[in-house]
């Protein structure tokens, strides 16, 4: 039975068992074919596609609609802005469970997006996105030629 230092062999043995664990997780979480990125939570959304778009919904209340940034670029949609808390002198709070402040969520989409094209909306607090595919990733009717 080899021997090693104190210390030596469980240093070994942890950062091998980190890699592995990383490794294992390193695409978590995934939804279909679109991988979120950066902090899993806020804001919560969901994500398809059709064959020339890509949806987004986003669940923002109580965002003011100026706080809000929105950017794409090539295959990835950042959504992040600030949810200010509510300011007033002489008050006592006896319960403050919604989250104020900065969030960022980047999600990663399947493909390239037209973000000349980006159309979004905000309405009860569900910001709605439809991002169109790139026209070179879109899929296209092949004519056959015969003869």
């Amino acid at each position: 039975m080899a021997r090693f230092p104190v210390g030596l062999g469980t240093r070994r043995l942890g950062g091998d068992f980190d890699r592995l664990v990383h490794g294992l997780f390193r695409d978590f979480p995934t939804f279909g074919p679109v991988r979120f990125e950066g902090s899993r939570g806020f804001p919560a959304l969901n994500a398809w596609e059709d064959r020339e778009n890509i949806f987004v919904e986003a669940e923002i209340p109580g965002l003011a609609i100026e706080n809000l940034d929105i950017q794409v670029k090539g295959d990835e949609l950042t959504i992040s802005g600030e949810r200010k808390p509510a300011v007033a002198e002489g008050l006592t709070y006896h319960r403050r469970e919604r989250g104020t402040g900065a969030f960022r969520r980047v999600v990663r989409l399947p493909v390239e997006i037209d973000a000349n094209k980006v159309d979004a909306s905000l309405r009860d607090g569900v910001l709605t996105l439809r991002l169109p595919k790139a026209e070179a990733v879109r899929p296209r009717k092949i004519e056959v030629k015969v003869g």
